[in-house]
């Protein structure tokens, strides 16, 4: 009897959208591969409708607070329910990109200079020497991030809005020029690098990440083979020493111009990457000979407890 997957999408995060989308590109490969699927677009009562449903497996194609953070990795382990991705702590601790860091920086990755401190301090005078960036701590998909520039006299006057959304505790970090380079673990495999260019002369943006046309995947990245080798190995590092499984992805920032070697950081490690048609995962495995149907399924197989 073929395994029966509830794909878990949709939720309530500022990431929703991209869920949805992740969520019925998974569901529909995975029916095309031979799976049972249940589409669940996960609200409130999703322990209820779990329980009842008994799945083989759960895919998570959640993103964001709630869906990243451990939070459903938790009800799951208590449902007894495999799932795919990473387990409560890795998923936990890589939402939060303070101790995500901190972690990293242990395990010897080089990760930016950086202050956590309430927003309100953040607008008030500049926590770092400009140029640096300003991210929400527990958000992805770059909402709510600013970039202040080398030449701005004050820090962002959004940050006193009422109705900023993202969370009163940001981070501001280091600003690192350059390329926006990422690179994924599969299990413990390094997948080779993209780089991304941001077609809208911007950083990579949520607009940059999800619209069609958004930016370029160069696949494999133009770099020096002891540099290429170095960010492969550095991806393995940090999903090893989060307590990653299955699949994450590290993205890092490349000022090639800095020094004999450049100036190379870990900005984050995803343990929910996007699945969409534009993203960056399934365009990595399909350069390594796997299509989307093959990763879908590599990544139900892998499923576990106890992650």
């Amino acid at each position: 009897m073929a395994k029966h997957v509830a794909v878990l999408m949709g939720g309530w995060s500022s990431e929703r959208p991209v869920s949805l989308s992740s969520g019925k590109d998974c569901a529909d490969a995975l029916e095309s591969a031979g799976y049972k699927v249940t589409r669940i677009d996960v609200q409130r009562d999703i322990s209820t409708v779990l329980s009842e449903l008994k799945p083989d497996v759960a895919f998570n194609a959640l993103h964001g607070p709630f869906g990243e953070d451990g939070c459903i990795q938790g009800m799951l382990e208590v449902l007894g329910i495999p799932y795919t991705h990473s387990g409560v702590l890795a998923s936990s601790l890589a939402m939060n990109k303070e101790k995500a860091k901190d972690i990293m920086r242990a395990a010897g990755i080089p990760v930016a200079e950086s202050r956590v401190v309430h927003r309100l301090e953040a607008a008030k005078s500049h926590i770092l020497p400009p140029p640096y960036v300003i991210k929400p701590v527990n958000e992805g998909s770059s909402f709510g991030v600013l970039i202040v520039g080398a030449d701005q006299s004050h820090p962002p006057q959004e940050l006193y809005s009422a109705d900023w959304p993202y969370g009163d505790l940001v981070m501001v970090e280091r600003y690192v020029g350059g390329r926006d380079l990422t690179c994924a673990a599969m299990g413990d495999r390094a997948l080779d690098i993209i780089d991304i260019i941001s077609n809208n002369n911007t950083f990579y943006d949520y607009d940059a990440k999800y619209a069609p046309g958004g930016s370029t995947h160069i696949l494999p990245a133009d770099l020096k083979p002891n540099i290429y080798q170095y960010i492969q190995s550095l991806t393995i590092k940090a999903h090893q020493a989060l307590g990653c499984r299955g699949i994450s992805r590290a993205d890092f920032r490349y000022d090639e111009t800095a020094g004999e070697d450049g100036d190379l950081i870990c900005l984050e490690v995803n343990t929910q990457p996007g699945m969409t048609p534009t993203s960056l995962v399934p365009d990595m495995a399909r350069h390594a000979g796997m299509d989307f149907k093959e990763l879908v399924s590599w990544m139900v197989e892998d499923a576990s407890c106890d992650r």
